[in-house]
C-alpha cells in the first residue's frame, strides 16, 4: 500500500540579496544595487508595488513634504509634478522608478519565515511557494506593515461601522453622520478635514498632547525652513523658532483642546518617532466647530461613546486613526537586532546594518528621506562583498530574469 507524503517546498538560491517588501524603500534599495551591477529578488506579499500608497491610503492624500524630500536615490520627481504630488502622483513616479531599473518583484508571496543557518551561513526565507535562499536580507517591509487596532473597551459592541483609516477612502459614505475620529494625528486631522466636505461632523479624540505646525509658512515649507535652520543652529533654538512660527499662524492650539508637549517637534520625533501634524486646514474647522475635539473615550456603547469627563454622545460611525506598526517580528525569527515592537535597536543614522548579511531600510521614523539614505548605504556595502566574491564582471552575465520570473514545482 501506498503512502503519501508531502512535497518537500522548492529551494531557490539566489546570487544577489533577498529583499522583502516592494514599497518605497525595497525598490529604493534595488535600483541602487542594480545601478551598482547587483543583482537582488524583492518578494512582495501583495499583488502591487507600493501597496500601503495603492490599496490602504485615502484618496485626498498628498505627500506631507515638499517632493524634493521625498525622491527616491537615482530619480528625481517629474518637473510637471506640484510641490506636494497626489497620492496617484507617488504611485506612478514608484511604477516609473520601477520600470526604470527594471525591477520585477515577485509578486503574491507571503513570507512566513526567515532565519540564519549558522551552518551554511546563509538566510533562508520561506513564502507559502518554496525556501529562498541568499548571503544578504533586506528586511523592507518597514514601519507601516499592519493597521494598530486600539483596545477600546466596548468596541464590539458598537452597531454602526468600524472602519481603520487603512480602509478609508473619502468621506462619501460618511455624508450627513456624526463620527468618532480615534487619533489626532496626520491622517486623523486629514480624515476629520475630509468628513466636513461631506457634511458630516467629525469629533476628534485627542488623548495627548500633540505638536500641530502650518505646513507652510509664507510659501516655504515649514519642514524646508527647520531643515535649513538645523545646519546653523541647535535643535532646541530651531524646535523655538519653529513653534513661534506655529503660534503665529496656528494660535495657541491649548485652547482649541490640543495641548503641546513640553519637549520641541524635531526633538520629540527624534526621541520618540512621534510625527508633528503638518496642518493643511484642519485648525481653521476646530475653531469654527465644523471638527470637535474630544477627551479619551473611556468606554465605546452600543450607539456612541462615554469620554472620561463624563459625556456621552451618540455616533453614527467609528473612524480608527490609529496608525501603523511593524511586522518583522511575525516573520524574522532568532534575532536580536529588532526589538518586539519590530523596530532597530540601533538608532539612526547606524540602524541600517545587523550582522549575518542582514540589513534594515525603512525603519529610520525620518520618512522617504531616511529611506533612500539608507538604501545608499546597504547598496554600497553589499557591493563590496559582491566584488569580492565575483570580481569585477558585469552580473548582465547572469540571467537575472531567470531568478526573478521562478516557477516552483508543486508536485
Amino acid at each position: 500500500m501506498g503512502t503519501c507524503r508531502e512535497a518537500e517546498p522548492s529551494q531557490i538560491f539566489v546570487p544577489g540579496p533577498i529583499i522583502v517588501g516592494a514599497g518605497p524603500s525595497g525598490l529604493a534599495v534595488a535600483a541602487c544595487l542594480s545601478n551598482r551591477g547587483v543583482p537582488s529578488v524583492i518578494l512582495e506579499r501583495t499583488d502591487c508595488l507600493a501597496s500601503l500608497w495603492q490599496k490602504r491610503t485615502y484618496d485626498r492624500l498628498k505627500l506631507h513634504l515638499p517632493k524634493h524630500f521625498c525622491e527616491l536615490p537615482l530619480m528625481p520627481f517629474p518637473k510637471n509634478f506640484p510641490k506636494y504630488p497626489s497620492k496617484q502622483q507617488f504611485i506612478s513616479y514608484v511604477e516609473s522608478y520601477a520600470a526604470r531599473f527594471n525591477i520585477k518583484p515577485v509578486f503574491n508571496q507571503t513570507v512566513e519565515k526567515a532565519e540564519f543557518d549558522d551552518v551554511s551561513g546563509l538566510w533562508n526565507v520561506k513564502t507559502q511557494d518554496g525556501v529562498y535562499t541568499s548571503t544578504w536580507l533586506v528586511v523592507a517591509t518597514g514601519e507601516n506593515a499592519e493597521p494598530v487596532f486600539p483596545n477600546i473597551p466596548g468596541l464590539k459592541k458598537f452597531t454602526g461601522p468600524v472602519v481603520h483609516t487603512s480602509a478609508y477612502k473619502s468621506g462619501l459614505v460618511f455624508a450627513n453622520r456624526k463620527v468618532l475620529v480615534v487619533g489626532c494625528g496626520n491622517s486623523g486631522m486629514e480624515v476629520s478635514l475630509d468628513l466636513c466636505r461631506y457634511n458630516a461632523l467629525p469629533h476628534m479624540v485627542v488623548r495627548n498632547s500633540v505638536h500641530v505646525l502650518p505646513r507652510d509658512f509664507l510659501g516655504l515649507s515649514t519642514f524646508g525652513i527647520a531643515m535649513t535652520l538645523l545646519k546653523w543652529f541647535p535643535l532646541k533654538l530651531v524646535d523655538n523658532i519653529l513653534l513661534l512660527l506655529a503660534n503665529s499662524t496656528l494660535g495657541n492650539t491649548d485652547h482649541l483642546g490640543l495641548r503641546r508637549p513640553k519637549t520641541g517637534p524635531i526633538e520629540l520625533k527624534n526621541v520618540t518617532g512621534k510625527t508633528p501634524v503638518l496642518d493643511v486646514g484642519a485648525i481653521p474647522l476646530i475653531r469654527s466647530g465644523q471638527i470637535r475635539v474630544t477627551q479619551a473615550v473611556k468606554e465605546i456603547t452600543r450607539n456612541g461613546a462615554k469620554f472620561l469627563n463624563g459625556q456621552e454622545i451618540e455616533f453614527d460611525s467609528i473612524i480608527l486613526a490609529t496608525g501603523y506598526k511593524s511586522n518583522v517580528p511575525d516573520w524574522l525569527k532568532d534575532n536580536s537586532f529588532f526589538t518586539k515592537e519590530g523596530m532597530p535597536k540601533t538608532p539612526f543614522p547606524n540602524g541600517w546594518k545587523g550582522e549575518k548579511g542582514l540589513y534594515t531600510v525603512g525603519f529610520t521614523r525620518r520618512g522617504l528621506s531616511g529611506t533612500a539614505y539608507d538604501a545608499v548605504k546597504i547598496a554600497e556595502d553589499i557591493t563590496d562583498q559582491w566584488m569580492k566574491f565575483n570580481g569585477p564582471l558585469s552580473i548582465r552575465n547572469i540571467c537575472s530574469s531567470h531568478i526573478i520570473h521562478l516557477h516552483f514545482n508543486k508536485s
